[in-house]
């Protein structure tokens, strides 16, 4: 037995090796050098390093930018992450019930979540012109004063909100629906024989059961609507005060300001900040799996 495991560890090995190579020079080498960077003055035009210790995060955490950018991020996360789980969970229950053309339906919505930020930035940026831009010609034409999207500032934030619910509201539809077909018909049928009241099916039934797979589908919206970039870019800009989340604000403090090291150190913050979120969420999943087998 030991001798035919001494022989298929070289074969282990080679199989496995290649692929920790790449995750130690795509993953962990930038990861150690960007922190080991955050405790220098590392400027983008070169020049000597030297350490600072902790100056860095005592730069970010009394940086008023940081502060709003911190909280417009977290507003935008809590906004969009719940208007696109109620949406979707609404259009998983609709497209599940059966509606006439179904696949046709559920291709059409998928559309938005299939095409890049970026270019959909850009779409809507010209969809919501205040001058030449489709919505406001068509509230013109129905005698409305047509508000300026991009450019009022109590409106931009919402708008590109707006833009990132259209776009992912389908991604939680889909994996709502995954677990809404998960569920045993078996369990509907015992509880149409006990007749059960259609609102105590959803809230006993439908719902507890689809828990564990809407909150992972929460887990990975909210760790990417945290990291957003994208949709700000293209459609305000970085430099827009109104709408600067905290990645916007790491790329003018590097590619602006050519503070590598500062940037370095926002970015070991927002990263302790998705893990955290992550962990949160992780640990609610699990709790939710577990009272599924004690039940």
């Amino acid at each position: 037995m030991t001798s035919t495991a001494q022989r298929t560890r070289p074969l282990a090995w080679a199989l496995v090796g290649p692929t920790l190579a790449l995750l130690v020079a795509f993953n962990v080498f930038p990861l150690v050098y960007n922190i080991a960077s955050s405790f220098t003055n590392a400027e983008l035009i070169g020049g000597e390093w030297r350490s600072v210790g902790g100056a860095n995060y005592a730069r970010v955490f009394e940086d008023e930018l940081f502060a709003g950018a911190l909280r417009r991020t977290a507003l935008f996360v809590l906004c969009a992450v719940t208007l696109e789980l109620l949406l979707g969970f609404a259009l998983a229950l609709s497209l599940q019930r059966g509606v006439p053309g179904k696949q046709a339906v559920l291709t059409v919505l998928l559309v938005p979540m299939m095409l890049s930020p970026a270019v959909m930035g850009l779409y809507w940026n010209l969809v919501l012109n205040g001058n030449y831009g489709v919505v406001n010609q068509a509230l013109s034409g129905l005698g409305f004063d047509p508000p300026q999207w991009l450019t009022d500032r109590d409106l931009k934030f919402w708008s590109i909100l707006l833009i990132d619910v259209w776009m992912w509201t389908p991604f939680m539809m889909l994996i709502a629906l995954a677990g809404l077909n998960a569920i045993p018909a078996s369990i509907y049928e015992a509880a149409q024989i006990d007749r059960a009241r259609p609102w105590k099916v959803f809230t006993r039934i439908t719902l507890p059961m689809c828990a564990p797979v809407l909150g992972l589908a929460v887990l990975f919206r909210a760790t990417d609507a945290l990291k957003q970039f994208d949709l700000v870019m293209a459609v305000t800009g970085p430099n827009d005060a109104a709408t600067q989340t905290l990645s916007t604000l790491l790329y003018q403090v590097v590619f602006r300001d050519g503070s590598v090291g500062l940037g370095a150190a926002f970015s070991c913050v927002i990263l302790v900040l998705v893990i955290a979120l992550a962990t949160v969420f992780t640990r609610y999943i699990d709790r939710l799996q577990s009272k599924d087998v004690l039940a």
